[in-house]
């Protein structure tokens, strides 16, 4: 048996040493504040161990223990002696780790100055580039954009009157009223300053799923489980025209800003394209291969994008009536989708990330910094950067849109008499001003909601971390 080197021991020894100090020191993993007594000690180790050991040598035995010195050192590390750790117990850091030194192979020289004004030593082989322990590093500040501070929101005003969940939410443009869609079968019309009911509109024979009023005609537009879409003339208010054509129940409605044209999505996996004067369909967007249940649309390319249960985003060509890019970011259901009023960008949200993309390619931004932990059926974005999601377990959570920050997590309080689990919020909208919200939830409520005003930054603080580490999933 072949007798093992003393120095290949040696090497394994230390290189077992070095792992034992990263796996249990209480700085792995964070940047430490730079000490001078550290560095002091480094130094003074370093030029010692340099030039300490050949300085008796003659020329030959020098050059010799040079070269074992610098095979010997290249994955050696070596931890200060006796005596500076009793330096570090009389300053007082007795529960101190005082971070190893690194024996580093020869490179090019770097000057350190020294304790001692005017002097200046000579270290070679202390190159940045292997500087990797983290305990030696100094903290590089964070490239993440700061949240501006932004007053929490709170309830000021319930409004009772549906008879079944609430489903859907759109506000008129002139901001003066809106409606709401019920698993009653009803639409009702409120004021939007008194929350006064003004009108109830019947027609549907399901729970009305979509709305979505029109910004060019006197229309109002409805989808719900009965595989209807209802076209209603809100000056004579009745139904005029009605969209045939979806298998099963319709789950999501949006209207094209600038065409005449409507977009629905629903249970049969289709995003359809109607005409709204004509009543045809222009045609079929297909290649999800589950429910299409959140759309929305564009002035200009990608002007449809879908989000499916299927865990898809699909960005469609409107005139070729193909699929532009299918996001596949998601690991969830993508229930929920909010266009930025102003931003070349949008958020999905599914339960398990809410995410940002920008337009028109749909390159992945970054995922929000918290994590809501439920089903998130709908969001809204205002102009002025909060973004609003709510879910499945009665959480309604606002976000910084430029940063991430989740800066408030509000939960609802459930109607008396109806029970804990009926705290789901199914939509929510912000109204044309983008001051006031509006959530529509399950115990049969629809709750308004606005900023406290008199809240400041002394008795609501921003708690900010930014991220260390940057996730794509």
């Amino acid at each position: 048996m072949e007798a093992v080197e003393p120095q290949s021991l040696k090497k394994l020894s230390l290189k077992s040493l070095k792992r034992a100090l990263d796996l249990f020191s209480p700085t792995h993993g964070h940047y430490a504040p730079p000490d001078p007594e550290s560095k002091r000690i480094r130094i003074s180790y370093k030029v010692h161990a340099e030039f300490g050991v050949v300085k008796n040598l003659s020329g030959d035995q020098a050059h010799e223990q040079g070269k074992a010195d610098q095979a010997a050192a290249s994955m050696a590390l070596a931890l200060p002696g006796i005596e500076d750790r009793k330096d570090s117990q009389k300053e007082g850091k007795q529960g101190a780790i005082i971070p190893a030194p690194t024996m580093l192979p020869k490179g090019p020289e770097t000057t350190i100055p020294s304790r001692h004004a005017g002097a200046v030593v000579s270290i070679p082989g202390s190159s940045d580039r292997y500087q990797s322990t983290s305990a030696l590093m100094e903290r590089i500040p964070s490239r993440w954009p700061r949240p501006v501070w932004r007053p929490p929101w709170k309830n000021y005003r319930v409004i009772s009157g549906h008879l079944g969940w609430v489903r859907s939410v759109a506000f008129d443009p002139s901001n003066t009223w809106f409606c709401t869609g019920s698993a009653d079968r009803t639409i009702k019309i409120w004021d939007v300053a008194s929350g006064r009911l003004k009108l109830t509109l019947t027609g549907h024979i399901e729970q009305i799923r979509g709305l979505a009023v029109s910004q060019r005609h006197t229309y109002l537009f409805s989808a719900g489980d009965d595989k209807q879409v209802k076209c209603w003339d809100l000056e004579q208010n009745k139904v005029v025209r009605s969209y045939h054509g979806h298998l099963s129940g319709v789950y999501c409605l949006a209207l094209h800003p600038t065409i005449d044209i409507l977009l629905t999505g629903g249970r049969d996996s289709v995003c359809r394209v109607w005409d709204i004067r004509t009543k045809a369909m222009v045609c079929a967007l297909t290649g999800h291969d589950n429910t299409v249940c959140s759309v929305f649309a564009r002035p200009t390319d990608p002007q449809v994008v879908t989000g499916s249960h299927d865990t898809t985003i699909k960005f469609w060509d409107l005139v070729a009536g193909k699929t532009m890019t299918t996001l596949t970011h998601h690991k969830k259901s993508v229930r929920a989708m909010a266009l930025h009023p102003k931003e070349q960008a949008f958020a999905s949200a599914s339960a398990d990330n809410i995410k940002k993309f920008s337009l028109p390619k749909g390159e992945f931004l970054h995922n929000m910094l918290s994590q809501q932990k439920t089903i998130i059926n709908s969001m809204a974005v205002n102009e002025d950067g909060v973004l609003a999601t709510a879910g499945d377990n009665g959480s309604l959570w606002f976000w910084d849109w430029k940063s991430g920050h989740n800066f408030q997590q509000a939960q609802t309080i459930v109607q008396p008499g109806s029970l804990d689990s009926e705290a789901c919020i199914y939509a929510l909208s912000y109204d044309i001003s983008g001051s006031r919200l509006v959530t529509c939830e399950a115990d049969k409520t629809i709750k308004m909601w606005k900023e406290d005003l008199d809240a400041t930054p002394e008795t609501h603080p921003l708690n900010f971390k930014p991220p260390k580490d940057f996730r794509r999933y």
